[in-house]
């Protein structure tokens, strides 16, 4: 099946907005808006809001806008910016992918107090913002090692049955837990350490 290169709505609105008609712009945002906001939420980084993502992703589009040559629909296109913005967003949190006590909510902040004094048992709201907590804390690994470390400890997969998920051995998998909980240990240090 070819695809038109862009549709009549598209190419219409398109003209309009690289002659800086704001209407025109407005209306692209509009159309295109479902699109972007689906990409943002897939790839979205851990301290970033998806309407301030989507924002900064239609900014590219209409500072790029005389790049786009019409060899493919105007939606592929958006949606190409919007997937490089959202990698390269990523790729900025993870040189550095710590977590800061001042990016918990109270709850969780709570949480963590309890688990660090080892008071009494957690009440069941308590034990929800932990859960918050250690997504957050399991946010700062690498994928690999997050998935390890999700099937073996929430799960409770066997390291045999993690290593042939992950078409690896069990020494891999078992080294590669070993050091993420590690990573965890020093994240949760410097999170009680940032608390000061």
């Amino acid at each position: 099946m070819a695809f038109m290169p862009e549709t009549s709505f598209d190419r219409a609105w398109l003209e309009r907005a690289r002659s800086g008609d704001d209407e025109a712009a407005r209306e692209l945002i509009r159309e295109h808006y479902g699109l972007v906001i689906k990409i943002v939420r897939g790839h979205l980084p851990r301290r970033m809001d998806e309407e301030d993502l989507a924002q900064m992703i239609f900014v590219k589009v209409f500072q790029k806008l005389d790049q786009y040559n019409g060899s493919a629909p105007l939606s592929h296109w958006i949606s190409r910016v919007a997937v490089n913005t959202c990698l390269n967003e990523l790729r900025s949190e993870k040189v550095r992918p710590e977590l800061r006590w001042a990016d918990l909510n109270e709850d969780e902040a709570s949480a963590l107090d309890r688990v660090l004094e080892q008071k009494e048992e957690a009440s069941a709201d308590e034990q929800s913002a932990m859960r918050e907590l250690a997504s957050k804390l399991l946010a700062t690994l690498s994928p690999i090692d997050k998935s390890i470390l999700t099937m073996l400890d929430l799960e409770g997969r066997s390291v045999a049955e993690i290593a042939e998920a992950l078409d690896t051995n069990a020494g891999v998998v078992k080294i590669r837990a070993f050091r993420a909980r590690r990573k965890l240990r020093k994240e949760l240090e410097k999170l009680e350490r940032s608390k000061l």
